[in-house]
């Protein structure tokens, strides 16, 4: 009996040790993989990208998940960084989202989220209307009632230009019959920055995700006056913003994506890696604890999926009155016209000096071909002009320098062409790639 009671008890031992080491061995395990949040610590994307690390960490499917913050732009900073120095890396991912989409329409960010690769959405998440306790707002009817007479005196403080947050304020302004281009929105690159801004009184009414704004929704510091879900969620007495007659429903929600130029074998593992992450027990307690909606979606119907969101997100800016590289024409593109239009008129006074010393030397016949330099341009200038924002930044400077090139030696047309398309290209890599400056990329967009 006590042979056959160890020899059962030895078959089991195994059978669990057998359990337990195929379970560990199918976890698709990395030494390191790199976590690049595309905003300051203290937002929804750093609050993502830390709480992965910990998931990651904990549930032994990554050895070590360091995490990287670089903000700016609505993560557009981030995105045109993450796409020119990490090409080909494998071993990082990038938080994305709502937010990003909207940055780069707001900002006609050269680089978007067709040049990157997508691996899954995670989260989504509904956001919260919120006063500092002190305020005299005791009500979302308080503050539309202000809103009302004054758009403009009611100052709301939340995420990057372009944002969810910005995009929430608009669409409750329109709801109550307010021109939402007259919101007083102040943009923050990080949500610690919009929750401090918030508590200290330098803005009227704070927009931010519920998982950044409940703790000190909880602990009083804050008064919430709606949040953007289409019910009251259970164990939060928050009331909606449909169920105080202000019909708008929003969700925010976030993403991962991995580097352009990375093989298949590489964006496999990187979904076997996330997949092994979103089913594990850390990560649904994670859920559970920030109330982040669980919208896991990977494959084909993520790409399409994005690309119906970005034209949402475009159309809701449109609405808002978006103007920073929306509206404004040509000035939009940035300070190279007018460096470049400085530049010309350097070289139209050296034409001019030019042909007054020739005139002094010749007749009238070759004075007149004297002025052609001038003409050719100022032809170059005002096309260089036109063509800036439909046709983009390397088209355009490619005229102009064709034309330049032309008023000083117009014996080589072909080759000045393809000179001027080659400097052109060259400075736009130079500018976006290396200086991480925003240019029209136009009708090449696809290319560059």
């Amino acid at each position: 009996m006590r042979t056959s009671a160890w020899l059962s008890w030895l078959s089991m031992s195994i059978a669990i040790l057998l359990a337990v080491t195929g379970t560990v061995m199918a976890a698709p395990v990395i030494d390191q993989l790199r976590l690049i949040a595309p905003a300051a610590p203290g937002g929804g994307w750093d609050q993502t990208a830390r709480v992965m690390q910990q998931t990651l960490q904990r549930a032994g499917i990554v050895r070590i998940a360091p995490v990287e913050n670089i903000p700016g732009a609505a993560g557009t900073i981030g995105l045109a960084r993450f796409v020119g120095a990490e090409r080909g890396n494998g071993d990082v991912l990038m938080v994305s989202g709502l937010i990003m989409l909207g940055g780069i329409v707001m900002h006609r960010s050269p680089v978007t989220l067709h040049d990157v690769v997508p691996i899954a959405r995670l989260t989504g998440e509904y956001e919260v209307i919120a006063v500092p306790v002190a305020s005299p707002f005791r009500s979302l009817a308080d503050l539309i009632t202000a809103l009302k007479q004054k758009p403009e005196a009611i100052s709301w403080g939340g995420g990057s230009a372009g944002g969810s947050d910005q995009m929430l304020a608009g669409l409750i302004a329109d709801a109550v019959g307010i021109n939402p281009s007259r919101i007083n929105y102040i943009a923050f690159s990080g949500g610690g920055e919009s929750l401090s801004a918030v508590l200290g009184g330098q803005v009227s009414v704070g927009v931010n995700g519920l998982a950044e704004l409940e703790p000190q929704i909880e602990a009083g510091t804050l008064r919430a006056l709606a949040i953007s879900s289409s019910e009251r969620l259970p164990g939060l007495d928050v009331p909606t913003l449909r169920e105080q007659g202000v019909n708008v429903q929003f969700e925010n929600w976030r993403s991962l994506v991995a580097p352009p130029g990375i093989d298949e074998s590489a964006r496999r593992r990187l979904e076997r890696t996330v997949d092994a992450m979103v089913h594990s027990a850390e990560w649904r307690e994670a859920l559970q604890r920030y109330r982040w909606i669980d919208r896991y979606l990977m494959g084909p119907q993520l790409a399409t999926f994005v690309d119906a969101d970005e034209q949402r997100a475009r159309d809701i800016l449109r609405k808002l009155g978006a103007r920073d590289r929306e509206t404004n024409g040509v000035t939009d593109a940035g300070p190279y016209p007018l460096l470049v239009l400085g530049g010309l008129i350097l070289f139209a006074c050296a034409a001019v000096v030019e042909a007054r010393r020739r005139q002094a030397k010749v007749d009238a016949a070759p004075v007149a071909r004297a002025r052609a330099p001038i003409a050719l341009l100022v032809v170059g200038v005002l096309l260089h002009l036109l063509l800036a924002e439909p046709a983009g930044f390397v088209i355009a400077t490619a005229v102009l320098f064709w034309f330049t090139a032309r008023a000083f030696d117009d014996r080589h047309p072909l080759r000045d062409a393809i000179v001027a398309s080659a400097v052109s290209v060259s400075a736009y890599l130079l500018f976006v790639r290396v200086l991480q400056l925003s240019l029209p990329a136009g009708v090449l967009a696809r290319w560059l």
